[in-house]
């Protein structure tokens, strides 16, 4: 029986564990990547374990999510990751130079390498052929200090593209075909492998949007083999040493199959409030708009962006919308700039954001209330945009730049078939690097920076045998990271600063909960499924950590948030009988005992003191996780095991 890309990169990496569905896996990080939003908390956490140079082949800090200056801070937190990069042997890509996924994705990425980054959307780079997960800040600062990543194996979905993607139609009509398939709660602890003789027609880039916005499936990640394509693209880039041709076995085995006809596919949008409420484009034609957003992590590469300028070329954005667009590297932005596809863009009555994730997380351009936003970006959660009360569709660039000019969402009838969009991949881009700064060779006479606003990071002591309180707040499915510690223009500032950011802990679902957990004591969250989707902000268990949460009963967890919850010692568990949630009340008395003897066996028991009631839950832990755990957290336990 023959392997899958996946488990073939698996394999090579592998540490401890054995490639059985369902078994924790160790394996090797080659790569990786941080972002400011993360980095300063992933940084603190490495420096923490005493480590003085990272162990990896690479690692990247990149400055993409803080950009608005407003104040202090985040100049603070660039300064400081600037020079504990330097120190420690980290490039360090400025701000200015680009998002880190489209970044790293020009000048980094490695076909068969493995890459963890502190991002959700780290998986782009398995348009390269890379094995590329998004996880917390510890996870990735253990695995710079040298460590493995842990995870149970995945299940390997095989999506298989047949044909070609007529005109007007684009790669991210592709992805949200996979998520109208999955949804966002159908990818959790799976593998999406793309297969098929429609991967020859997709560029590296436009592969990257497809497996970028394959987080949004919940997925530990998702990959393209390494081909002819892949090569075209690094020798552009001036990488061709970095190329080498991978695929799946002709033989190999998968779990499940999806296939997709390229040659009949309409475009798609994404309705409010969830990037799988796909529909065809053409269902929701006519809807007006008052912003169009055209960039982020998923749809900024410069072959996005010349269509774009094509489409806009002699035309004029409709006077009720304002348009932005956000080039997603340095490399791009000049592209434009030299080629005159900036000026084209720029005629038409757009405004050219920096190259930064900006509007994604609500950093700027957040539109007026009751707005109705068309985005090119992966998530449309409701609230993320910074305007609680807009609705944010989601869709390719060339339905978003004809709907700029239309004034409403556009559909297939409205595009201009004259308008020429087969635009080649340059043959050579342009290659300037000077905006990454490599690190010290000797680091040791480097002097980290520390800005005021950077706080300690909150430690958990020891488990109990016996953990009680409130269940303080019972939330409803598919809860995001956006809900559980916000992200916003006013916040983001404050991401070195957990005992500020806990102030906002979960307030867009209960403004009172931070009050409540301090004036109890902590307590436990009741969650229903897939909680803690999204991001993959660490904040979302440091914040509840500090306010002394102990444990988050829930349906269902996402991947990520759950391994945050486990590697900062909050006690993950889920029901066992679903009915049992609507048996807790807010503010209801939960106690948990039994923790040191019963945390391995797979089931513990809830008291509901209040109503004198119990029920079960499961406790999927593997005996790593169950010793991480019982010391309180991963750096508790790493600290015990150097002593």
């Amino acid at each position: 029986m023959g392997l899958t890309l996946a488990e073939k990169i698996i394999k090579e990496h592998l540490v401890t564990g054995e490639m059985k569905a369902g078994s924790e896996v160790g394996i090797r990080i080659d790569q990786t990547l941080t972002q400011d939003s993360t980095g300063t908390m992933a940084y603190l956490q490495f420096e923490a374990m005493g480590v003085d140079k990272v162990r990896t082949k690479r690692s990247v800090a990149y400055i993409d999510h803080n950009m608005l200056q407003s104040g202090p801070e985040n100049a603070d937190d660039h300064l400081y990751i600037q020079t504990v990069a330097k120190k420690h042997g980290i490039y360090f890509s400025k701000p200015g130079n680009g998002i880190c996924h489209q970044v790293h994705l020009e000048r980094f990425s490695v076909p068969g390498d493995t890459l963890l980054g502190s991002d959700s959307h780290t998986p782009t780079g398995g348009g390269m052929g890379m094995l590329a997960i998004g996880a917390g800040g510890l996870d990735v600062a253990v695995a710079m200090a040298g460590g493995e990543y842990n995870i149970p194996m995945p299940k390997i979905v095989n999506v298989e593209l047949r044909g070609k993607l007529k005109s007007f139609t684009a790669a991210k009509d592709i992805i949200l075909e996979v998520l109208k398939h999955f949804t966002v709660k159908g990818g959790v602890n799976k593998i999406f492998e793309y297969t098929g003789d429609g991967v020859a027609h997709l560029s590296v880039p436009e592969r990257g949007t497809i497996t970028n916005m394959g987080a949004e499936l919940g997925a530990t990640t998702s990959i393209f083999p390494s081909d002819e394509r892949t090569l075209e693209f690094l020798k552009a880039q001036g990488r061709e040493k970095d190329y080498r041709e991978l695929k799946a076995d002709e033989d190999a085995v998968y779990s499940e199959k999806l296939v997709i006809d390229l040659d009949t596919l309409e475009p798609n949008i994404a309705l409010p409030h969830s990037p799988d409420a796909v529909v065809p484009v053409s269902t929701v034609r006519g809807k007006k708009l008052t912003q169009v957003a055209i960039g982020s992590c998923t749809n900024s590469s410069y072959v996005d962006l010349m269509k774009v300028a094509s489409i806009l070329d002699g035309k004029t954005v409709h006077e009720d919308v304002s348009l932005v667009v956000s080039p997603g590297s340095k490399q791009v932005l000049s592209m434009l700039a030299q080629n005159g596809a900036l000026a084209k863009i720029i005629g038409a009555g757009a405004r050219i954001l920096e190259s930064g994730c900006g509007p994604c997380i609500g950093m700027g351009q957040a539109p007026s209330n009751d707005g109705v936003s068309l985005r090119t970006f992966n998530r449309n959660f409701k609230g993320r945009c910074g305007t609680e009360s807009a609705d944010v569709y989601l869709a390719s660039p060339e339905v978003a730049a004809y709907s700029a000019v239309a004034g409403f969402i556009a559909g297939p009838e409205d595009f201009d078939m004259n308008v020429d969009l087969d635009i080649e991949m340059p043959k050579l881009f342009l290659v300037n690097d000077n905006m990454v700064v490599k690190p010290a060779e000797d680091g040791s006479a480097v002097e980290v920076k520390r800005g005021p606003n950077i706080k300690p990071f909150p430690k958990n002591t020891k488990m109990k045998d016996e953990v009680s309180g409130k269940a303080l707040i019972k939330v409803m499915d598919d809860v995001t990271t956006d809900h559980i510690m916000p992200s916003n223009a006013s916040l983001l500032p404050y991401r070195s600063n957990v005992p500020y950011l806990s102030e906002f802990c979960l307030t867009p679902l209960d403004k009172d909960f931070p009050r409540n957990a301090k004036e109890n004591g902590g307590g436990f969250i009741v969650a229903g499924k897939n909680y803690g989707q999204g991001s993959s902000r660490e904040h979302a268990a440091l914040a509840p950590l500090y306010l002394g949460i102990k444990g988050v009963i829930a349906k269902s967890f996402a991947r990520i948030h759950k391994a945050n919850l486990i590697n900062n010692g909050i006690l993950p568990v889920t029901f066992k009988d679903e009915n049992d949630y609507d048996s807790i009340d807010k503010n209801d008395v939960l106690e948990i005992g039994g923790l040191l003897e019963n945390i391995t066996t797979g089931t513990l028991t809830v008291n509901n003191v209040t109503k004198g009631t119990s029920f079960e839950v499961s406790v999927a832990l593997s005996e790593r996780e169950a010793e991480v755990m019982a010391a309180g957290g991963l750096l508790n336990l790493m600290s015990l095991k150097n002593k």
